[in-house]
């Protein structure tokens, strides 16, 4: 059959998609069907962003906003008289012992003279009550679209979401329109800390960061594993300042059940002398979607001498789901020898709970690949990259490696050891269309990996994201 015909930018097809439900914040959520519009308009709209206060009421099409309540308590912070004291100061009333049914709490945007305000300490959160079904946790800035800073070097400096063992029970987090600068935070495991734990399908956490800038922390961002939804979009994830430096990275997702960037950059994860360091995006959740995404391995702050890492700028897992579209890849000459992988895909430890997965990640004779394995990518781990572009200081080796799977569990449950599967059992599968730049090849040569292969009719929906994510999320119940 002859090639799949592919828009320049698959972006610009998927992006008007997204955003198919309104959640307005300061009432209960409704959903609203997004209306059919022709292709031609659906991309020209797709190219007029709308304004922030418009964008905030919308929110990917999967996150079930459905059953949040509204805030139950709405605290404001003054801009220069915190500034003064060095702590918050509340307009009214202020947090006074834990608070149930969520909160929201707005931050001046200005101060007196009209420049934008930087809050010399880091944010401090309600203690939040016992009983969370159904609430919402907000911080923004009182402006939709002016960022407000927070900008400290106390090494303890974090925004830590402290939800233990939630169970079943629904809850969401947002952040808008904020800026964490904490060069000194060398103990905080993340400058923004999302820990909540203990989640049990079919309880969801989800968690929704708009124009925000983050820099500081053992990892800038971090969230442990769990049933967590997470969407980012315009924003600059700027690096860490943690000093276990082959152990913390620029980000850090564990085994959750998504993460969703749009219109973001990550970069700045600290090396240190020569030594290979973590990762820009070290990304473990079972379904991943990056669109519009730069990834960089250029160091961020002072001291200026920090190296970059020498690892794959991408570390994330070959068990479960990627759809990338538009993904940008910049590195710069680090001072031990670079590892050749940008994007590498392991399968070398199982992250998210075995019910997170539709199939067994382990290697066995159980499963044995079709003749055609284009044939069968309904039934596989599936990675999709469109568009990828690479800027680099060599012509690399190769752009993305999609490792093979061991045979046996480790003892602690997560590992997996034993020798490596014949290429038979090996249940996933990875393609890229349009990848360009300082590359020699796309793929390194294992696993069933194809470039710009012809599909077989009935498989166009891997270009579809919408399709992807239903499918992805579909086989595990989500």
């Amino acid at each position: 059959m002859p090639p799949l015909t592919r828009p320049k930018s698959m972006l610009a097809l998927a992006m008007p998609l997204l955003l198919d439900v309104t959640v307005p914040v300061s009432r209960l959520p409704v959903f609203v069907a997004a209306a059919a519009v022709p292709l031609a308009a659906r991309t020209a709209a797709a190219t007029e962003p709308a304004a922030p206060e418009e964008r905030d009421r919308l929110y990917p099409f999967y996150l079930p906003m459905s059953g949040l309540r509204a805030p139950a308590v709405t605290y404001r912070v003054k801009c220069d008289a915190s500034r003064a004291a060095g702590r918050e100061v509340y307009q009214g009333h202020s947090p006074d012992g834990p608070v149930e049914g969520g909160y929201e709490l707005i931050y001046e945007a200005q101060d007196a003279r009209g420049n934008p305000c930087v809050y010399p300490f880091a944010p401090s959160l309600p203690q939040i009550g016992e009983r969370v079904q159904g609430t919402q946790y907000i911080l923004r800035s009182a402006i939709p679209g002016r960022r407000v800073a927070f900008r400290t070097g106390d090494e303890w400096a974090t925004v830590d979401l402290r939800l233990f063992n939630i169970a079943a029970q629904r809850v969401h987090f947002e952040m808008r329109d904020v800026e964490l600068d904490f060069p000194g935070a060398i103990q905080a495991k993340g400058a923004l800390h999302l820990e909540v734990t203990g989640t049990q399908a079919p309880g969801l956490f989800t968690a929704v960061l708009r124009r925000a800038k983050i820099y500081g922390g053992k990892n800038a961002l971090f969230v442990p594993n769990g049933q967590t939804m997470l969407y980012i979009e315009d924003s600059d994830i700027a690096g860490n300042v943690g000093t276990n430096t082959d152990q913390e990275h620029t980000t850090y997702i564990n085994g959750t059940l998504v993460s969703h960037f749009r219109d973001t950059r990550f970069h700045g994860q600290r090396a240190w002398e020569n030594t290979a360091s973590g990762h820009q995006l070290k990304d473990k959740a079972y379904l991943r979607v990056y669109e519009n995404v730069t990834v960089s391995n250029v160091p961020q702050g002072p001291p200026t001498n920090w190296p970059p890492s020498a690892m794959p700028l991408i570390d994330a897992s070959a068990f479960g789901f990627t759809w990338s579209d538009g993904l940008r890849i910049e590195r710069v000459a680090p001072l031990q020898s670079s590892r050749d992988a940008l994007v590498d895909l392991r399968t070398d430890i199982r992250y998210g709970e075995p019910g997170n997965y539709p199939w067994p990640v382990l290697g066995s004779p159980a499963w044995r690949m079709p003749p055609s394995p284009l044939d069968a990518l309904d039934q596989v781990y599936l990675s999709v990259f469109l568009n990828t572009s690479v800027k680099s200081f060599r012509t690399e080796p190769y752009v993305f490696a999609l490792r093979p799977t061991g045979t046996t569990p480790g003892t602690d449950g997560y590992h997996v050891e034993g020798s490596e599967a014949p290429r038979a059992q090996q249940r996933y599968v990875s393609l890229a269309f349009g990848t360009g730049g300082n590359l020699q090849r796309v793929y390194s040569p294992e696993g069933w990996t194809y470039s710009d292969p012809d599909l077989p009719a009935g498989s166009e929906w891997v270009l579809d994201r919408s399709k992807f994510i239903r499918h992805a999320l579909g086989l595990i119940g989500r």
